[in-house]
């Protein structure tokens, strides 16, 4: 015999089961959703930090490469460094 219009019975939206798996989906979904925006926001952080790595001599050598520098600047930049 069913009560009232039917979703009584443990699976409907806000009762039982079918409210326990409503409830389970919504926090997920709220989880997700601040994990994504935690690593958007830090992703930026990361390639910070990996590029701080570099070497004084990496970054001079991609300063020359790029025509920053000339040859000369070049050469006497990386003996002071190498000294």
């Amino acid at each position: 015999m069913m009560w009232g219009n039917g979703f009584m019975n443990g699976w409907g939206p806000g009762t039982g089961i079918g409210g326990m798996f409503m409830m389970l989906l919504f926090w997920g979904l709220i989880i997700a959703g601040l994990v994504w925006l935690y690593r958007l926001f830090m992703k930026s952080d990361r390639t910070e930090f990996i590029d701080s790595r570099e070497t004084p001599l990496d970054i001079l050598k991609k300063r020359y490469a790029r025509g920053e520098i000339n040859k000369d600047d070049f050469e006497r930049m990386k003996k002071d460094l190498e000294s």
